[in-house]
């Protein structure tokens, strides 16, 4: 089978994987799974393995493990994208879904002045981001932060780069930033609401150490504009 299955770490112990109920239905009843075939199953933190079944029901698809590895599709940078909580939710579970397949560590929902929100569906975005995990074959699942505002996620932050998205004067071409002078092992990126940051959450941001960068020309959407910062850091890294 070329799906890629989710199972916790709790649910692969002696060499030997039982698959949730809901990704055994989906193997077996979906998929025709059955005992011989072999499936691959990440466990969401960094663990890849590739597993024979040997026993196979509509609730239940256990196997044993053939190989494991460790990291497989996983970026060598840790970026943390925060993003303001946007006004549909859609928005921003299509965000999330996005980012998880570009390679995200770490998303962290943010608390802002111009944003209309104040929470979010967590376990919804969770589904959506082991979706994303399976379905572009990463073998950890990105951490999902609770809410948080600018001035907290910033006195928090242990990354080696800081920077916070913003169409000023003093905003730097991000390229500029994350090409030259070496690559940094973690990266944190702010990316405003609809509207963006106010001028004192970008002044606090500057004070806390984060670059001012811009994306370029066209004005995207605040969705587009985090997964275009992200792309930008990954790929510096990369090359």
């Amino acid at each position: 089978m070329t799906t890629n299955f989710y199972a916790p770490p709790a649910a692969i112990r002696g060499g030997r994987v039982v698959l949730p109920e809901d990704e055994a239905r989906h193997a077996h009843t979906v998929l025709r799974g059955a005992t011989g075939d072999e499936m691959t199953v990440v466990d969401g933190t960094g663990g890849w393995y590739r597993v024979e079944i040997t026993h196979a029901a509509p609730e239940q698809v256990v196997g044993t493990i053939v190989e494991q590895r460790e990291e497989v599709g996983e970026p060598a940078v840790d970026v943390t994208v925060a993003l303001g909580l946007l006004k549909k939710r859609s928005r921003f579970e299509t965000f999330v879904e996005k980012a998880v397949e570009l390679g995200v560590r770490r998303i962290v929902p943010l608390r802002t002045a111009r944003a209309e929100r104040e929470s979010i569906r967590e376990e919804r975005l969770r589904n959506v981001m082991v979706a994303a995990m399976k379905q572009c074959r990463r073998s950890r699942l990105p951490a999902l932060v609770a809410p948080r505002s600018t001035a907290d996620l910033l006195d928090e932050s242990e990354s080696e780069r800081q920077l916070v998205c913003h169409a000023g004067d003093a905003s730097v071409p991000i390229r500029q930033v994350v090409d030259p002078g070496g690559a940094a092992a973690s990266a944190l990126v702010l990316v405003g609401p609809e509207g963006g940051f106010a001028p004192s959450e970008v002044e606090g941001a500057v004070r806390a150490g984060a670059t001012p960068v811009s994306l370029g020309a066209r004005r995207l959407r605040a969705e587009t504009a985090g997964l275009a910062a992200l792309h930008a850091v990954i790929t510096a890294q990369s090359n």
